[in-house]
């Protein structure tokens, strides 16, 4: 190498974005993943194997995906063939089986195929790995930030391996910090309060703690100054959007997390998932429609009063919109969370569901039918029919309301909370004169 071209080579390195310079060499450079990467640990013994095996790995953006697979390449000595998903189609992945075997067949290295946003291909695309993964022309390296029980076939799935990354840690993200501050930063000092913003600004995501740096980097030299303090970080870095796929995974997580905490009557924790979905930029009418859900589906008749409530806070966000409607939203969140909690109701109409949907179509009995026309009532129908307010307390006690060749059943079990208690009382009254009347008759 010439001294010209090592001069354009450390100019083309320094170019590069900080992510890039930063990324690991050696899998003992990787920061985080330590439940995949410690010693003894799936991925580490991978590495140590000596043995390529097709994988998926599954994790938010920025934990380092992309750099596990080109350490795979580089340990394996193996080709490394990218494509993006978002960009890429049925000819690109022909194009790159077809260097894949030039590649073998002429300097005898193995390839691996890294395919990132794996999710984002269809059925077919994906079903074009397979014939090339089992004939064992190329290891299958995908990554995605969804679920790949839902978004990847099952054929592939079956033939990789699933690694989960998680993201990066506080105490992580500080290791990282330190190391671009020594490797690209040292003409900058960070105080404390900085330093923990830009840390949380990353919101467990490498890539975004590695460009915020770089932006203030950019921004400190520009106005001249060496120390980045809060102020400056408020003028430099953009509205801090927390990671959040309105579709993906992480939406319908917050949800359930939503959802549970409401039902375990946790206020604090429901406020706190109310609010992390409207900073995530979740629409709030479809927290409305949640919300109201929840009333029926865990509140149910223990406290019917919850069910207005909710509906009233939904039209209430509809007529103010954002973000004084959230208000509304907050406070119907805080009432289900503190409410009596009872899923008698939804139980119920999952049961009664069920016996219909397995059971035959049974007659309604005479005495229940109605009966409009002269025919009708000549036919009997109608007929016995005992007309409840007609009789004492407003109830025939023994009446039948089924039909005649139905087996008994229950549906309805109601809880000793809030106001159902009262109705579990009134039932089972109302059972004892169905009883005292059958001995009669």
């Amino acid at each position: 190498m010439t001294a010209d071209t090592r001069e354009l080579f450390a100019e083309n390195v320094a170019a590069a974005p900080l992510a890039e310079r930063l990324r690991p060499k050696h899998i003992d450079e990787v920061i985080g993943q330590p439940h995949l990467l410690g010693e003894g640990r799936p991925l580490r013994l991978a590495f140590q194997s000596g043995k390529l095996h097709s994988m998926i790995l599954w994790g938010p953006p920025g934990v380092g995906k992309t750099t596990l697979a080109r350490l795979m390449a580089s340990a394996f000595d193996a080709e490394f063939v990218p494509l993006s998903a978002v960009l890429s189609g049925v000819k690109d992945i022909r194009e790159a089986i077809a260097q894949a075997q030039q590649v073998l067949q002429q300097r005898g290295r193995h390839t691996i195929l890294f395919v990132d946003e794996v999710h984002r291909f269809n059925k077919s695309q994906q079903d074009a790995f397979l014939p090339f993964v089992e004939q064992g022309l190329v290891t299958f390296i995908g990554a995605t930030t969804e679920n790949p029980s839902f978004e990847v076939n099952n054929a592939l799935l079956s033939r990789a391996q699933v690694y989960v990354l998680h993201v990066l840690s506080a105490e992580e993200l500080a290791q990282l910090f330190e190391r671009a501050r020594q490797a690209a930063l040292q003409e900058l000092v960070f105080d404390d309060d900085a330093r923990e913003r830009i840390i949380g600004y990353a919101d467990g995501d490498a890539r975004r703690l590695l460009n915020a740096l770089e932006q203030l980097q950019t921004a400190a030299k520009t106005a001249g100054v060496s120390r980045i303090d809060s102020a400056f970080l408020d003028n430099t870095l953009a509205q801090n959007l927390r990671r959040f796929d309105k579709g993906g995974e992480a939406f319908y997580d917050q949800i359930s997390a939503l959802h549970k905490s409401v039902r375990g009557s946790n206020p604090d924790a429901a406020l706190y998932w109310l609010v992390r979905m409207l900073d995530g930029g979740a629409d709030p009418r479809y927290l409305a429609r949640r919300i109201v859900r929840m009333a029926w589906e865990d509140i149910g008749l223990a406290d019917p009063r919850a069910i207005q409530l909710t509906q009233d806070a939904a039209q209430t966000y509809e007529r103010l919109g954002s973000p004084e409607g959230e208000l509304a939203l907050a406070q119907a969140i805080l009432y289900l969370a503190c409410a009596p909690k009872s899923n008698a109701g939804y139980v119920a109409y999952n049961a009664a569901r069920a016996w219909v949907a397995q059971d035959s179509s049974r007659e309604v009995p005479l005495h229940l039918r109605n009966a409009p026309t002269k025919l009708m009532k000549q036919l009997d129908y109608g007929k016995g029919y005992r007309y409840a307010h007609n009789e004492a307390g407003g109830y025939a006690a023994g009446e039948n309301y089924f039909p005649d060749d139905m087996p008994p059943v229950s549906f309805y079990q109601p809880t000793d909370h809030g106001l159902e208690a009262k109705i579990a009382e009134k039932l089972a009254h109302l059972r004892e004169l169905d009883a005292a009347a059958k001995k009669k008759k």
